[in-house]
């Protein structure tokens, strides 16, 4: 009698326990909840018409009152996911981010960056790394480099390492990649070599651009490069031999590497890890600067006083 009683009891417990894991596991969307939210998200994101747009089933999620679940944006080429909860009443459509604490996301971006070997300026030691992504013929890497070089590099001393990486954007910058090869041949053997070779491109773009042709502006790139090794003293056999080599595999790494860090134009500077996208004011450079020093320990430079725009009145002045 016992016996039959207890197994009554567990067939109730089981099914009990099948019913509600049933309810815990994830749900069909409706067509019309799913209409709705996809109206919502194409709204508010403002999503391409030609991007399909579907949802995963619901579940349970951590937070009391709200159901979560997947959105999937299809390019056709490309698929990118991002996860949502909705209330249970249906009223409130949430993007979830969770953000991992345990992890430090600008040590995580400088520990996939090499500078092995890389041309740098300032303290080797310093606890403040500003790492540029550049490209040769670039006109915003121009105006880049000339805030960098001479001005902040000498307004921080050796509170800062700058270090340049190769991203040229061949595709509309036929003689980027041939000036990064050749510069890279001066780096080989003198860093200082490398640097002059940067601080006149930057500055003289258009003697390479007038140019007519890109076999002729390799030319004239290839010529700079002789002539700065000879002003440097370094082996010209060597170096010819180097140019003539034409390996670019060192430079093709770096534009991978690059673009596994999400860099997608140049200029790109990425201060102790965090993102600069372009060729931002100094001011901007500046304040990414010496966060990433106060961050650090390191007490920032002074800086030299801001110049009131031209007619401006100042602050006494009635």
């Amino acid at each position: 009698m016992l016996r039959r009683f207890l197994v009554a009891l567990f067939r109730r417990v089981f099914v009990l326990f099948l019913l509600v894991c049933l309810g815990c596991s994830a749900q069909p969307v409706s067509n019309d909840l799913s209409v709705r939210v996809e109206r919502q998200v194409r709204s508010y994101y403002k999503v391409p018409s030609d991007v399909k747009i579907s949802m995963s089933p619901m579940k349970g999620s951590e937070f009391p009152n709200y159901d979560s679940f997947t959105i999937t944006f299809d390019t056709g080429s490309k698929q990118q996911q991002y996860d949502f909860l909705l209330s249970k009443d249906g009223k409130t459509l949430v993007r979830l981010t969770k953000l991992d604490m345990t992890k430090d996301p600008y040590a995580e971006v400088m520990n996939k960056i090499d500078v092995s070997g890389r041309p740098t300026r300032g303290n080797k030691d310093a606890k403040v790394v500003a790492i540029n992504y550049d490209d040769f013929e670039c006109p915003y890497c121009s105006r880049m480099h000339q805030n960098l070089f001479p001005g902040l590099v000498k307004e921080y001393g050796d509170r800062v390492l700058f270090v340049y990486k190769d991203f040229p954007l061949s595709e509309i910058h036929p003689w980027a990649s041939r000036a990064a090869v050749d510069a890279n041949c001066l780096a080989m053997q003198n860093t200082d070599a490398y640097w002059s070779f940067a601080d006149y491109v930057h500055a003289n773009q258009a003697e390479i651009n007038k140019e007519k042709g890109k076999d002729a502006q390799f030319a004239a790139v290839d010529r700079l490069v002789s002539e700065q090794g000879k002003k440097s003293n370094l082996d010209s056999a060597k170096l010819d031999a180097c140019i003539k080599a034409q390996q670019d595999e060192k430079v093709k790494a770096s534009v991978k590497e690059g673009e596994s860090l999400g860099v997608e134009a140049t200029p790109t500077l990425f201060i102790n890890g965090e993102k600069v996208d372009g060729a931002v004011p100094v001011e901007q450079l500046r304040a990414v600067l010496d966060r990433a020093l106060q961050q650090a320990g390191v007490t920032p430079p002074p800086h030299p006083a801001t110049p009131s725009p031209a007619g401006a009145a100042s602050p006494s002045a009635k």
